[in-house]
């Protein structure tokens, strides 16, 4: 789980891409609200599915319907940085996050730098912010592959 080095990650995840089609879900982790997109690697692109509006037990139970709906191969948790790269309080709640996705799911779980992926969903008019930025989050991982 976490994040790989970037080179060592995206030669990993080359050679499972050969092997199968490779599905994920993506996470833009928040306290009351979790952005969910899905992508693959046959399109190498991302969309934007939903946002969970619920916190705690009942945002788990969201998510482990999601899970069983589309079966992804591993998940991907946006982690928010400062814009230095600095870490703050959320940076630790989102890895927390992505441990208990780990750890619920036992899938693999890869940790992407969110910076600014939220203003580019707002950019692009996303209507559901939360889902657009997931899908920004997962569209970034994507193409680090």
């Amino acid at each position: 789980m976490g994040a790989a080095s970037g080179g060592a990650r995206a030669a990993s995840m080359n050679e499972a891409a050969t092997a199968k089609p490779l599905s994920f879900l993506c996470f833009d982790f928040g306290l009351k609200r979790t952005g969910v997109a899905t992508g693959n690697t046959v399109l190498g692109q991302a969309q934007p599915l939903k946002t969970v509006r619920a916190e705690g037990d009942a945002r788990f139970v969201a998510i482990e319907a999601l899970i069983r709906e589309w079966q992804p191969d591993a998940l991907v948790v946006g982690v928010p940085f400062h814009p230095d790269g600095a870490a703050h309080e959320n940076t630790l709640r989102a890895r927390r996050f992505a441990r208990q996705l780990h750890g619920r799911f036992r899938l693999p779980v890869h940790e992407v730098d969110e910076r600014y992926s939220t203003t580019a969903a707002a950019e692009a008019g996303a209507a559901d912010l939360d889902a657009a930025a997931a899908a920004v989050i997962l569209d970034q991982f994507l193409r680090e592959l």
